[in-house]
């Protein structure tokens, strides 16, 4: 498989990653205990977007010493498309844990933990299933026809509506079974996730949500990796795309909470997205389609469908008054 990957280039991306966890980790240190208001996740979402900005300018400055401008042309695009289709698949994750904070009732000084331990294995999960992907996706091209399959079946089902799904969290497998297999407290107790009573030691409901995180974490990835290899096949940029799009989800959280309610419209463009990304696998060997016209319709969508959820939003709010 072709990639412009090298060690060096792994090395150095590894290396910026680490340095912006221990940043987020010494930020999140200094705050224990506090809510994260709205402005300071906007702060932080601005830097994430900020370093995901530049370090494709810093590969496109690289790649054009090295390979040509034509080559940093191309690959710089499929990583920003594919940054960009990431970041707006994982505004679904962000309310599946809006979902699971509220059903447990963990306090926002809480979530802060949780989440950057989600963050911190999201990062792993994904690097492991990338890789494994990837090799899939050498070893045997026609994987990619049931990824652009399941992308046009999930497609589908964002713009079905995902009001008919079980929404319960109590009703979840994963949970039943831990609850099942585990001692676990009736009650939280502060910040741990294990607490030991009468000699044994005992899971308390925090631990439990960092496994629901964890988890849907798990299940967002089986839609967003195979969704990203419709945009590129070098496993540096889907690496690169993916693990920069993960590393601003915390800061995105905090700013969309407040306004989950008020993105009706997402579901399905992510769904209209999906759709295109799946036909367009399906379609290799018929039609190749040039990178710009990915990340045109991804914008261009994503435009559209927040243009018309502020519209509802205000139209809801001058109904309701």
């Amino acid at each position: 498989m072709e990639t412009i990957g090298t060690l060096w280039l792994y090395l150095a991306f590894f290396g910026l990653v680490t340095v912006m966890l221990i940043i987020d980790f010494m930020g999140f240190k200094n705050n224990q205990g506090q809510e994260v208001k709205v402005k300071t996740a906007a702060y932080w979402s601005i830097a994430w977007v900020s370093v995901a900005t530049l370090f494709g300018g810093a590969l496109w400055l690289y790649l054009q010493q090295t390979a040509g401008v034509t080559v940093a042309n191309t690959k710089v695009m499929e990583y920003f498309a594919g940054y960009l289709l990431e970041k707006s698949l994982a505004i679904d994750n962000v309310f599946v844990w809006l979902m699971i904070f509220a059903s447990f009732a963990i306090p926002p000084a809480l979530q802060r933990k949780l989440l950057l331990y989600g963050v911190l294995g999201a990062i792993v999960l994904r690097t492991i299933f990338i890789f494994i992907g990837a090799w899939f996706v050498q070893e045997f091209s026609w994987v990619l026809y049931i990824f652009g399959a399941f992308l046009v079946y999930t497609g589908f089902k964002f713009l079905k509506g995902q009001d008919e799904e079980e929404s319960n969290i109590e009703d979840m497998a994963i949970l039943k079974w831990l609850r099942k297999h585990m001692r676990i407290t009736p009650q939280m107790h502060e910040d741990k996730f294990f607490v030991r009573q009468n000699g044994m030691l005992w899971a308390t409901p925090l631990f439990l949500v960092l496994i629901l995180v964890e988890a849907s974490d798990v299940i967002f990835a089986v839609d967003s990796i195979p969704a990203i290899f419709a945009v590129t096949s070098d496993p540096f940029i889907v690496l690169t795309a993916n693990l920069m799009a993960i590393l601003g989800l915390r800061a995105m959280f905090f700013l969309l909470s407040g306004a989950a309610s008020k993105m009706h419209y997402l579901p399905y463009g992510l769904g209209i997205i999906l759709l295109f990304i799946g036909f367009k696998m399906l379609m290799l060997d018929v039609f190749h389609m040039p990178i710009w016209i990915s990340l045109g319709f991804i914008v261009i969508t994503l435009t559209i469908t927040a243009w018309l959820s502020i519209r509802h939003s205000k139209k809801h709010n001058q109904t309701t008054l």
